[in-house]
């Protein structure tokens, strides 16, 4: 089997510290490779892979912000597509721009629906939907007007996140900072609780973050780190009492959850979009309606089993899992693209 795999150009695969889409890449493109498929890598230039890569793109633009945007995304879609003959598949993690490509090749496209940044972008899944192959990564991210061909849910390297027997003082925040994250109910939860709080992650709204965060922050109670890469990442999850995310959307899948509990700590979270399917009340975490709620449960966190926590994830989430379900997912789309070639070709009249 011969996949191309399109990767996002935001960041590099793997990323240095943020980048999900990019990691969730990663960790499958290189189990394909071990278990001997052949794959070409379309990821920016500065990549590292065992695949085959292609990039065109020097290096990532969020860290780089004299590359345009849209210059190097259509650079990057344009070659992925040029080589379509060369694979039995692409596998598309770009999001819904090289949809648009998809009718003008004869390889079938399977795209992995990371979420829906806005319903202005369904249009493009819409147009498209009678033609390629979606997958969605939680139940609750699919749109009715959709067909899916399954649910894969992500999956990471369990030996990226030892676990951790011992449970910790702080509470922590791990993501992006943005009001959708629920940064400022954490931080309230955590001065409620009477328990120093630590936020990690990139600043993506930075008048949230001057106007709601950094006020509260004093470098001992409230502590910002910034953008924890996975050099620490796995000591900052396993140290903590327990992982705050107070999600104020509908939460697409939540990589910071299982990651947190593959160290053993429980998570704390609204029970908002997918968590819920991620997550298994009182054995993993709490699922909370508001902040009361929260206190209530964090002075439940301790009756839990850090064990259990983890084996949670070791029986759903480890990154074998995931590449099996792809390679399943492949084999549906070659048969159906068999299929309807077969169909083509019959003569008609």
């Amino acid at each position: 089997m011969r996949i191309g795999m399109l990767a996002p150009i935001s960041w590099r695969v793997p990323p240095r510290h943020y980048g999900p889409w990019e990691q969730v890449v990663s960790l499958l493109t290189e189990g394909l490779v071990q278990r001997g498929v052949e794959v070409t890598l379309f990821a920016t230039a500065d990549s590292v892979t065992q695949a085959r890569l292609i990039g065109v793109c020097p290096r990532p633009y969020s860290e780089d912000p004299s590359l345009d945007p849209k210059v190097w995304e259509g650079l990057h879609i344009a070659e992925a597509f040029a080589h379509a003959s060369e694979f039995d598949l692409i596998h598309n993690h770009f999001d819904f721009l090289p949809l648009t490509y998809s009718g003008l090749v004869d390889t079938p496209v399977l795209t992995t629906i990371h979420g829906f940044s806005s319903e202005r972008i369904l249009p493009v899944y819409q147009r498209y939907n009678r033609i390629t192959y979606y997958v969605s990564i939680s139940d609750a991210d699919r749109h009715p007007s959709l067909d899916y061909l399954a649910t894969v849910h992500h999956g990471i390297d369990l030996r990226q996140f030892p676990f951790h027997a011992e449970m910790g003082e702080y509470l922590l925040f791990f993501g992006r900072i943005h009001p959708d994250k629920g940064v400022r109910e954490a931080i309230e939860v955590a001065q409620r609780a009477g328990r120093r709080l630590l936020l990690a992650g990139i600043i993506q709204d930075v008048n949230y973050f001057n106007e709601q965060v950094k006020p509260s922050l004093d470098g001992e109670r409230v502590r910002y780190l910034g953008s924890v890469g996975p050099e620490a990442r796995a000591e900052l999850l396993g140290g903590a009492f327990a992982l705050l995310h107070l999600a104020n959307f509908e939460e697409p899948f939540g990589l910071s959850l299982i990651e947190a509990m593959a160290c053993g700590t429980p998570v704390i979270a609204t029970p908002r979009g997918a968590i819920p399917e991620i997550m298994r009340e009182g054995v993993t975490g709490f699922l909370i309606r508001d902040q009361d709620a929260a206190l209530e449960a964090l002075a439940r966190v301790a009756d839990l089993d850090r064990r259990r926590v983890r084996a949670h994830v070791e029986a759903h989430f480890t990154c074998d899992r995931m590449v099996e379900d792809y390679l399943r997912v492949y084999q549906r789309v070659l048969e159906i693209d068999r299929g309807r070639r077969a169909e083509r070709a019959i003569p008609t009249g």
